[in-house]
Parts: C-alpha cells; structure tokens; sequence
C-alpha cells in the first residue's frame, strides 16, 4: 500500500505545486490561463514551444519558477512510479485489484478537487497571502486588476501597409472614442514605445498591443486605408457611444 499512498501524494503535491506556480507566474503579468499551462508544461516535462514560452524564458523571475517545477518534477515521477511498481511486486488474489481500485478513487477525488472553482478560488487566495508574507514577488492579478471581463481584453495586432491605421498618427485616429486604448507600440526592429503620445506615427510592421471591446478590436484589424476605413471608423464611435450610453442608463 505504500506505493498506491506514494502515487496519490505524489498526484496531490504536484496539483498544489503546480497551482502555487500558477499564481506565481501570474503575478509577473501573465494571465491566469497562461500561467497555469506553462506551469503544467513545465511540471509535466512536455515543454510546447509558443510564444508564451519565449516571454518566459526571457523573463528572469519567470524563467526561475519554471526551472524549479522542472527540479521538483524529474525526482517526484521517478519515485513514484517505482513505488507504484514495487506496491504490486508479491501480491495476490484480491489484492492488486483493490489497490487499483484506491488509486482509481483518489485520482477521481483529486480530478474533483482541482476542476472545482471554488477550491482554486480558495486556495489562489491562500497561496497569494503566502506569496506576498513570504517573497518578494508583487502579487497581483492582473486580469482583475484591469477589470478585464466581458467583451473587454487586451489584444495584439500587426499593422500592415495597406490598412487604416498606417500613416496616421496616434492623436489623428481618436481610437478612444472607439473605446480602444493603445497601450504600446512594438516597431518592426523590436524598439517599444509604452503607451505612445499623440504624435506617434503608426508605421507598417507595427505589433500594437491595446486594450477594449474585443468585437470593435476584431474590425479595427481588418480595417482597410481610404473612405470605407472612414466610414468604419465612424460608425465604431457611433456603436461605441451607443454601448456607453447603455451602461450609464443602468
């Protein structure tokens, strides 16, 4: 039975841990999908190759979380598999099915426990309080802070020669009153302008990275230069007034 009581510990440990992680990397501004597949990836040993995983690398704090999931993964898998293995060594009759069976229910019990939203709310707080007693690191979650719910979110998009946007500069496009907010412009050779004053030209190649109604952001990137962008563009304001009015009326 030590084998099967290794396995399931070993299964609960790698939740917890992988759930800590979670809310680690995701103090350092990813959000909480991201972080919580990258800390998967990295406690799993799967290592996907994304984009995600270039901002980690690259990102000292988040490059060290990630190199200790894999510390703490490569022994744990081991150690567990062979006390999983030598748990069924000299065993007999009724005995490999009930363990079996043990495994099955506290596999099925921890399932349970991680998909529930009300014990990853629970624990994401705990884990938080933790985090900000005990490191360094500036606990927060992003996404909430920003009150990204809804139809709103933060989104990347590439300019290109021929759409609306290229040529004109930031003041001239009044995004704002499409309800978008440019928060960066990431030019072609990598140089980051964080968010641009109005002068700033929007230039082919562009990677913009902004932030409001994901349906009014969806069009504004297939916007196309000349009369019809224009029209576009005021009819954005037009939808974008209507959506504020509705929202001061309730």
């Amino acid at each position: 039975m030590i084998g099967v009581v290794s396995l399931l510990a070993f299964v609960l440990i790698a939740l917890l841990v992988t759930r800590v992680a979670t809310v680690a990397l995701r103090t350092t501004g990813l959000s909480h999908e991201t972080a919580r597949f990258q800390a998967r990836s990295a406690f799993s040993g799967v290592g996907f190759t994304t984009t995600e995983s270039e901002d980690i690398v690259n990102h000292p704090v988040r490059r060290n979380i990630v190199l200790g999931l894999m510390l703490l993964s490569t022994g744990g898998v081991v150690t567990s598999i062979s006390a999983l293995l030598l748990s069924f060594v000299n065993t007999s009759g009724y005995q490999p099915l009930l363990r079996a069976t043990i495994i099955l229910a506290g596999l099925v019990v921890l399932w349970v426990l991680a998909s529930s939203d009300w014990v990853e709310g629970r624990l994401s707080q705990l884990i938080e309080r933790v985090l900000t007693r005990w490191t360094d690191l500036d606990v927060h979650d992003y996404v909430r802070l920003l009150e990204i719910s809804g139809d709103y979110s933060i989104t990347e998009f590439t300019v290109d020669a021929d759409e609306w946007l290229c040529g004109r500069r930031v003041g001239d496009v009044q995004l704002a009153k499409e309800g978008v907010v440019v928060l960066g412009i990431r030019r072609r050779d990598g140089h980051y302008v964080g968010v641009p004053p109005t002068g700033t030209p929007f230039e082919a190649g562009d990677t913009l990275v902004v932030y409001g109604r994901s349906t009014g952001m969806y069009e504004l990137q297939d916007r196309k230069a000349g009369a019809s962008g224009d029209a576009a563009h005021e009819r954005a304001i037009t939808e974008h007034s209507r959506v504020v009015a509705e929202h001061v009326a309730v």
